[in-house]
């Protein structure tokens, strides 16, 4: 067991007594095998409402045509687009989480990464229904995909942005959904081993045969680093090609080439934040405390501090080369956008992504579950604005002061953006009560290792430097679910 030892200075990943592989099973199992609680309940009745008024939306949408929203002929992109690239962006980190960090070896993903690749999926299914819904002739959706040369070419308009974006969001979708499935094997066989019945051969079907043997674990092994070599790249070509549709155009506040990784950093920034959200929720009402630990709490805060940082400077970067540009209409476009008639907006974008998330420098704060959760939807505000403030601000008001013009929107347009919020908080809702919401076999390799436990064992050998020991003892006291004292009695 010697060689499963880690340095006494890490963070345990896993906390708490006695913790067995059979107790990891049956903690994460616990929603799925038994009936759903009642904080289960509330939390999905709220969201299926806000589903119903989403089917509602779309389905008048489809009925009277785009003219329900608040477009105009000057503001012809507003509130779905906006709607698009917010949800775009909240999917990149489960990619970024289950394949970047895999490849980097940090075992902290462990516990967080399949929540985080569900949301991504849920997410990239929201952005989905933008395109689908704007398109105006939403029954002619399948034009935007590869046809049989009968219809006179194999992709219809291949110059417009909405095929690229269709290209992109599927690729993204397609290889994520298989990443996630691929994760999701030993559990749902592991599930499937303990049902019985209807439920039984439901999960048998799921599990594709898993048998647990040693090649089966070497392929599964095999194929995740092979996944996690794909993903990795579309990290960052995905929102790169999103932030292309307004980087060709030569709309002034659009034409710049800082967009790529300045909406690349913005995604990876919303995405955590609202994997933040999601998990000190899920947290708290499933009783994952031990799983979940402050480590990976901070250490995702960290992440937002860097995205947030680097989203800072592409702002003041593009007030600065607006004005060293020396090129009036582009001046101009930036001077809208802070004092113009959407300057609340604009500010409110500045304060929720460029302030907000410098209060993580304070330990007190990064460490404290309150903080982090109010926080985290600050961002996602933030983010929403800044997509906002980036499509209207820089339509409303073109080269010709006689089209100038306010865009305001409609009770379809909130109804579809609250109501595709309720249909994401649905689908992983389902996804909780279902599927584990942790990798049971990717957290019972560090048991051994990464525990608390397994650190408790080599300070009671007493082989360890004081110092050593006494740092890594005082390091725990930002932990909600250790109590410091035991330390005393070994």
């Amino acid at each position: 067991m010697s060689s499963h030892h880690e340095s006494i200075l890490r963070e345990p990943l896993i906390t708490g007594e006695n913790i067995t592989y059979a107790k990891i099973t049956e903690d994460v199992l616990v929603p799925v095998e038994n009936k759903a609680n009642k904080a289960w309940w509330i939390g999905f009745t709220i969201a299926s409402l806000g589903a119903l008024l989403w089917v509602i939306a779309v389905s008048y949408t489809f009925w009277t045509g785009i003219g329900a929203w608040g477009l105009n002929k000057t503001v012809g992109w507003a509130w779905d687009i906006t709607g698009f690239v917010w949800w775009v962006g909240i999917g990149h980190a489960g990619t970024l989480i289950s394949a970047v960090l895999l490849l980097f070896r940090q075992n902290w993903r462990n516990s967080i990464n399949r929540s985080a690749e569900a949301m991504t999926i849920f997410a990239v299914i929201c952005a989905a229904t933008y395109i689908v819904s704007h398109m105006g002739r939403p029954w002619l959706f399948y034009w935007a995909l590869p046809l049989p040369n009968q219809f006179g070419s194999l992709w219809v308009n291949f110059n417009s942005p909405l095929i690229w974006d269709v290209f992109a969001i599927s690729t993204y979708f397609s290889v994520s959904l298989i990443f996630w499935y691929t994760g999701l094997l030993p559990d749902i066989a592991t599930i499937r081993d303990r049902a019985t019945g209807l439920r039984r051969k439901i999960y048998s079907t799921l599990s594709f045969g898993w048998n647990g043997s040693v090649k089966t674990w070497q392929r599964f092994e095999a194929v995740s680093l092979i996944l996690a070599g794909i993903s990795t790249p579309l990290v960052l070509s995905v929102h790169t090609i999103v932030s292309m549709d307004f980087a060709t155009s030569v709309v002034p506040g659009w034409h710049t080439t800082i967009f790529p990784p300045y909406f690349v950093a913005g995604a990876i920034f919303s995405g955590f934040a609202m994997v933040q959200t999601l998990l000190l929720i899920t947290r708290k009402v499933m009783n994952f405390e031990n799983y979940i630990t402050m480590f990976h709490i901070e250490s995702m805060n960290k992440i937002i501090i860097v995205t947030g940082s680097i989203v800072g400077v592409a702002y003041l970067t593009e007030l600065f080369i607006a004005w060293y540009s020396g090129a009036e209409y582009e001046q101009y476009a930036f001077l809208n956008r802070v004092s113009g008639p959407y300057w609340w907006a604009y500010w409110t974008m500045m304060t929720c992504n460029v302030i907000s998330p410098q209060l993580f420098w304070f330990k007190k704060i990064r460490t404290s579950i309150a903080a982090s959760w109010i926080l985290s939807i600050v961002v996602n505000i933030g983010m929403w604005f800044e997509r906002f403030v980036i499509i209207v601000t820089s339509l409303h008001r073109d080269y010709l002061p006689s089209s100038w013009t306010m865009f305001y929107p409609t009770w379809v347009d909130v109804a579809i953006f609250v109501g595709s919020i309720g249909l994401f908080f649905t689908l992983f809702l389902l996804f909780l009560r279902f599927l584990p919401a942790i990798a049971m076999a990717e957290v019972k390799l560090l048991v051994k290792s990464s525990s608390e436990q397994a650190k408790k064992e080599l300070i009671a050998k007493g082989n360890l430097n004081k110092e050593h020991t006494k740092f890594y003892v005082d390091s725990l006291s930002k932990y909600d679910s250790v109590n410091p004292a035991d330390y005393a009695k070994i």
